[in-house]
């Protein structure tokens, strides 16, 4: 009878250890393992420079809202945000940066100037977000084109390039599907979607990490280039690392944020958490996170000096809105900058996306004088123009 009940018993673990393993596939839990041992490795020498992006998955007409309530939301921001900003600057003197993402397929004027009237002043900037479905090379193609050509035009936003003209944005993918690479196909449909990028002026995705949702690719906690076929979707499941004095292959960049399993929150008081660098009213960025993207190290191959942190939220949703608006993000900037801004062992950057893509070139280049520059929180390239 014992023995018997010991089978049972045998069993019944098995089955709970199978369950458990399944789950944790599901939420990317072994990549995260697998990918999560790196950690910030110490500058060389001087102080470590920490570069802290906003990157805000823009969404004004969230959850089906009429124009009137798109409108108030992004009214909101454009009244407090420069408020919040008064008491805050990193090493340089420069207040917290925020970049939209702002989706195509909401395309709205009134709504579009209003977030220009946040970056003429120096607040932060505005980049290319899209959600879409089924869709083709040249339809996704076409959305691209047209509304980066409205931002620019329109609006002044975006930038373009004096070398050649082109106008340069950065992308996040809605539904995390970059490069057709969702479930079963969705949200998606164009296999040679960075290449699509690429061709239209894109510098860099900012799409990932996406876990625990499926689309999360396997390289994790990385700036890198696309090593997959290009025509197949997915070509970012293989990486080729940035690095400090090497040429880009010549693919398309992505930057990634921190992807870590957070020993110290717990979810359901039993399971440790994802940390993805999401903010969010129900998950805020507490130091122990801060402390954890920091940890992770995400920065370019060669060069351990410089630590790129870029964390994401949806910034229009109203829950969502009064952390980053109020008492929750003051909080999370007093601590970036007490601790992580003693001018000794840190110095605090705080960038937008394409500052962040400039400090990345600058390392592949090795140009010292630029990264110098840089250091010095003046980002923008000489072939790019002089910075103000």
């Amino acid at each position: 009878m014992l023995y018997v009940a010991y089978i049972l018993a045998l069993g019944c673990i098995s089955c709970f250890a199978l369950i458990a393993f399944a789950a944790a596939r599901r939420k990317n839990v072994d990549i995260i393992v697998r990918g999560g041992r790196r950690r910030a490795p110490r500058a060389l020498s001087g102080a470590q420079h920490v570069f802290f992006c906003v990157a805000d998955h823009f969404e004004p007409f969230w959850n089906g809202a009429d124009r009137t309530t798109a409108l108030q939301r992004v009214e909101q921001w454009k009244r407090r945000y420069p408020l919040l900003c008064e008491r805050f600057r990193d090493g340089g003197g420069r207040p917290p940066q925020h970049t939209f993402f702002y989706p195509a397929e909401e395309y709205e004027p009134q709504a579009l100037d209003a977030l220009a009237g946040l970056v003429r002043p120096g607040f932060g900037d505005v980049e290319i977000h899209l959600h879409h479905d089924r869709d083709t090379a040249d339809g996704f193609a076409e959305k691209i084109n047209a509304f980066r050509d409205a931002l620019h035009v329109n609006h002044g936003l975006l930038r373009a390039d004096p070398s050649d003209g082109r106008i340069r944005y950065g992308f996040i993918h809605g539904n995390w599907a970059l490069d057709d690479s969702g479930p079963r196909g969705k949200h998606c449909g164009v296999k040679n979607e960075l290449a699509i990028l690429k061709e239209t002026g894109c510098y860099a995705d900012f799409t990932y990490p996406s876990a625990p949702h499926p689309t999360q690719p396997p390289v994790i906690n990385k700036i890198y280039y696309p090593a997959g076929d290009p025509l197949k979707g997915k070509s970012h499941h293989a990486r080729i690392e940035a690095a400090f004095r090497t040429a880009p292959p010549g693919g398309l960049l992505l930057v990634t944020g921190p992807l870590a399993i957070n020993w110290h929150a717990r979810r359901r008081r039993i399971f440790p958490a994802i940390e993805n660098g999401d903010i969010t009213a129900l998950n805020p960025p507490t130091p122990a996170r801060i402390d954890l993207w920091v940890r992770t190290g995400v920065g370019v191959a060669g060069w351990p000096g410089w630590i790129f942190i870029k964390v994401h939220t949806h910034g229009a949703q109203e829950k969502n809105a009064g952390l980053l608006l109020g008492g929750g993000i003051q909080s999370m900037h007093e601590y970036l900058l007490s601790r992580y801004n003693d001018g000794g062992r840190y110095v605090l950057h705080y960038v937008t996306a394409w500052e962040l893509y400039q400090c990345v070139a600058a390392l592949e280049r090795g140009d010292e004088e630029w990264m110098r520059r840089i250091e010095g929180f003046r980002y923008l390239p000489r072939d790019i123009g002089e910075p103000s």
